[in-house]
């Protein structure tokens, strides 16, 4: 005689799936409201702040899936904090997409 074992199908609970956040770095509200909005309805948690050491902050604490990142900021220069992005162990893995309306050779390089 066989005993056959029948495997019971395991029901797993699964967690509700987080959008990927996305976090903006920008003083200009006109562009933040733009983006925030397409890529919120694309389904993407979005993260804004206003300054480079906001952002700087922002990215440390809450480790966006991308940053988007304005070149200039009152309080800093965009390439200041995409350098101190790549140089922290917490955030060096988050791409960075810098926006910038300069059209200057040395800046596109850069």
């Amino acid at each position: 005689m066989h005993a056959h074992l029948l495997e019971q199908p395991q029901t797993r609970a699964h967690a509700p799936v987080r959008p990927q956040r996305i976090l903006i770095i920008d003083d200009d509200d006109a562009m933040v409201d733009v983006l925030s909005q397409r890529l919120n309805r694309q389904g993407y948690e979005i993260l804004v702040a206003t300054s480079g050491d906001e952002g700087l902050a922002v990215a440390r604490r809450e480790v966006p899936h991308l940053v988007l990142l304005d070149l200039r900021l009152p309080d800093a220069d965009g390439f200041s904090v995409c350098q101190e992005l790549a140089d922290s162990t917490e955030t060096c893995a988050i791409p960075v997409i810098i926006l910038s309306g300069m059209e200057r050779p040395d800046i596109i390089r850069r």
